[in-house]
């Protein structure tokens, strides 16, 4: 009982009020928060320093997350685009048929280009529709712009296209082409016979009477040759001068369409006279 009385004696002084503390009792406390503060600052940095890296972690993986993100988006809108493209495309593709339709009784078959030969000194294409649908060389072959060449080869299910740019009259394989003035009714005609790679335009040879034809006319198959049927635009004449010998005329034609990036063609076929 002695000894329980003599600690709640003790505890109530201690607790107390105190007298303020001697100067070992400061050098004690001041030595102990000091050493205290030795560790807890580097403890704090490594601390901090751990939480830099998992906040930079975090923001790693927010970035990573962000640029899939914008990945996917420029993926999806440049398929947008070109899905609306082609929608263009095909719809103006599908009034040329109608059209077309309306003015002559050909067939036109709608095909892809799959290939463009890289050669520049071979400008040849490839379509997706070959001899299981129908295809035959020679038949011609525009877009919506013009005529742009012709079939040189069929295989199974593809076919090669050769270009008016490999017209060459002296060369066996290319087909002169020939043509009239679209809307004139004297009909005078000649022959596309090559291509000027350095101006861009068709010749057109044989013109024996240029009176009435003028700059800006528009030139059109005229169905006379064996290839090409009649009623295609070609191009426009540009310029009109004399031909060889002097003895008929010479007249440079810009095609109507443009032979890069065709996507898609027609094929033109025509009836079988019976």
């Amino acid at each position: 009982m002695f000894g329980l009385v003599c600690f709640f004696i003790l505890m109530g002084l201690t607790l107390g009020n105190r007298a303020p503390m001697t100067w070992p009792e400061k050098f004690v406390k001041d030595s102990v928060s000091w050493t205290q503060g030795l560790f807890y600052k580097p403890a704090a940095q490594v601390a901090g320093f751990f939480e830099d890296v998992r906040q930079l972690r975090v923001i790693y993986e927010e970035n990573k997350t962000l640029k899939l993100t914008l990945t996917q988006y420029a993926r999806d809108t440049q398929r947008l685009n070109d899905l609306e493209a082609q929608n263009k495309r095909l719809m103006e593709e599908l009034g040329f048929t109608e059209r077309q339709r309306q003015a002559n009784v050909y067939k036109y078959r709608i095909a892809e280009v799959v290939t463009i030969d890289p050669d520049p000194y071979n400008s040849t294409v490839t379509i997706n529709l070959g001899d299981k649908d129908g295809i035959k060389e020679n038949m011609a072959v525009m877009t919506v712009d013009g005529l742009v060449g012709r079939v040189s080869k069929v295989f199974g299910f593809h076919s090669n296209v050769q270009l008016l740019k490999e017209t060459n009259d002296t060369d066996n394989n290319s087909k002169a082409i020939a043509v009239t003035v679209k809307g004139n009714d004297n009909q005078p005609f000649g022959m596309i016979e090559s291509y000027d790679s350095k101006t861009g335009e068709l010749v057109m040879n044989k013109v024996e009477h240029a009176d009435d034809m003028k700059v800006g006319d528009t030139i059109i198959t005229s169905g006379l040759g064996q290839v090409f049927p009649k009623g295609i635009e070609v191009g426009t004449i540009t310029s009109i001068g004399p031909g060889e010998f002097g003895i008929t005329y010479k007249v440079m034609v810009k095609p109507k369409a443009s032979f890069s990036h065709i996507r898609e063609v027609f094929v033109v076929e025509v009836p079988e006279v019976k």
